[in-house]
């Protein structure tokens, strides 16, 4: 039996500046809403190469020393992961701009719990702000996906 498995590996980051946190309004429809810039990680790139490129290409930052804190990851019907490594920063330099993946812009922490958040993005934020967590993994039962916070 082979041990490897195909994965899909993506990223997403939380930059802070102060009381403030960086979001960006998801057009996509598979994931809409409000979250966090982040995108897949290419062939022969580091993780964190990876989310600086990709913060970068959806918000106009260059954002530095991004933190690793934790991973979403879920099995698809075909036996392949969906890996989402999760990162934290507040160093970052350059002009906020949005792109063609959504709007961005700052809030303050406090008002991400009125606004139109994605799927499960409230709980998620636990993964980036509490040291005790470090995973997110949605278990496929009979009942639907049911999230596990580890």
């Amino acid at each position: 039996m082979s041990r490897k498995i195909p994965v899909t590996l993506t990223n997403m980051c939380m930059v802070q500046d102060g009381d403030r946190v960086l979001v960006q309004n998801r057009i996509d429809p598979d994931w809409p809403g409000i979250t966090f810039p982040g995108g897949h990680v290419e062939s022969g790139e580091s993780f964190a190469a990876s989310v600086i490129r990709e913060v970068f290409e959806e918000t106009g930052l260059t954002i530095e020393n991004p933190r690793l804190c934790g991973v979403k990851e879920w099995e698809n019907k075909d036996g392949s992961r969906y890996m989402v490594l999760l990162y934290k920063t507040d160093q970052f330099s350059g002009e906020l701009q949005s792109s063609d993946e959504g709007e961005v812009f700052w809030v303050h922490f406090d008002e991400l719990p009125t606004l139109k958040l994605g799927l499960d993005f409230q709980k998620h934020l636990e993964l980036f702000l509490n040291d005790d967590l470090s995973e997110a993994f949605y278990e496929n039962t009979s009942e639907g996906w049911k999230l596990h916070l580890l």
